[in-house]
C-alpha cells in the first residue's frame, strides 16, 4: 500500500473527521429511543458521516470496507459529490479504472469548484498517464481561496511535473509544499528524485538522509539510496544499501529491477 500511504500522506486529500475511540470499559447498551435520537435523520448527514467513515477504512488500507460505505454514502444520497470523489480513489486502488473515472467525472458535475474533487481527480489522470491534463485540475484547487490544504495539490503537482520532464517546475511546487511543512518526508523524497533526475546526486543524498531521520526507509528510499550511491562512486554505501533492500523487501518492484540491472 506504499501508494496510498502517500497519497494520504501528501499525494491525494481525502478529508476525515476525528472519531472518538470506543472506551474499553463495557456499558450497557443505551436504551431504543436514545439510538433512534442519535442517527441523523436529514439525508446529508447520513451520507456525510458514511463517507467519512469510508475515508477512515480507506486511509487505513482496508479497500472493501471502505468501499461498502462509500456506495452506502451514495444510496443515501445520490447528489453528495465527496462520496463519489472519494470512493473514485478507491475504485483506482482496486483497479476499476472505468468505475474511477465515472465516480470522479460524477463528482465534477455535481460539485466542479469543489478543491477537493478537483485534487483528487487531478491525481487520479497522473497515475493513469495522463500528467498533462492533471496539471489544470491541480492549480484549480491551488486558486481556490477556501482550499484548506493547498501545499496537497502543490506536492501532487510537483510529482506530476516531474513525470513530465518539467523538472524547474517540479522543484517549485515542491518547495512550495515545504512552506506549509518544512519536514514533509513525502515532498522531501520527491525533491530528491527531482535533484537525482537532474544530475546533483550530493544534493539528493542530503535530501534522502533528511527523510530517513523520520521515518523507517522502505524499498523506494533505498533503492533511490542505492542508485545515488552509484553515481557518486560509494560502493560500500551501495553494497550495504543492495543487502538491506534484498532482506527486507525482496519482492519489491525496486528490487526486481535492480536484479534486472534497470538503474535508471
Amino acid at each position: 500500500m506504499k501508494e496510498l500511504n502517500g497519497l494520504v500522506c501528501g499525494l491525494a486529500a481525502v478529508l476525515l473527521m476525528a472519531v472518538p475511540a470506543a472506551q474499553a470499559q463495557k456499558s450497557e447498551p443505551p436504551p431504543p429511543d436514545t439510538l433512534a435520537s442519535a442517527v441523523p435523520k436529514d439525508i446529508y448527514t447520513r451520507a456525510k458521516l458514511h463517507t467519512e467513515l469510508g475515508s477512515m477504512y480507506f486511509q487505513n488500507g482496508n479497500l472493501i470496507v471502505a468501499l461498502e460505505e462509500l456506495t452506502i454514502a451514495i444510496s443515501i444520497n445520490p447528489n453528495y459529490a465527496q462520496a463519489y470523489s472519494t470512493r473514485g480513489l478507491v475504485l483506482y486502488y482496486i483497479k476499476e479504472f472505468v468505475s474511477a473515472e465515472k465516480d470522479f467525472q460524477r463528482a465534477l458535475s455535481l460539485d466542479e469548484k469543489d478543491p477537493e474533487i478537483s485534487n483528487n481527480y487531478g491525481w487520479f489522470l497522473c497515475q493513469t498517464g495522463k500528467a498533462k491534463e492533471s496539471i489544470a485540475f491541480f492549480q484549480r484547487a491551488i486558486k481556490n481561496p477556501l482550499y484548506q490544504t493547498p501545499e496537497t495539490a502543490y506536492l501532487n503537482a510537483g510529482t506530476c511535473y516531474a513525470k513530465l520532464g518539467e523538472l524547474s517546475l517540479a522543484e517549485e511546487f515542491v518547495r512550495r509544499n515545504l512552506r506549509f511543512s518544512p519536514d514533509n518526508p513525502q515532498a522531501l523524497l520527491q525533491l530528491a528524485k527531482i535533484t537525482y533526475q537532474r544530475g546533483n546526486y550530493d544534493a539528493a543524498r542530503e535530501h534522502l538522509k533528511n527523510v530517513v531521520r523520520q521515518t523507517d526507509p522502505d524499498a523506494e528510499v533505498l533503492w533511490l539510496s542505492l542508485r545515488i550511491e552509484r553515481r557518486l562512486g560509494d560502493r560500500s554505501a551501495e553494497s550495504s544499501l543492495i543487502a538491506q533492500l534484498r532482506r527486507r523487501y525482496p519482492d519489491s518492484p525496486e528490487y526486481q529491477e535492480f536484479l534486472k540491472g534497470n538503474f535508471e
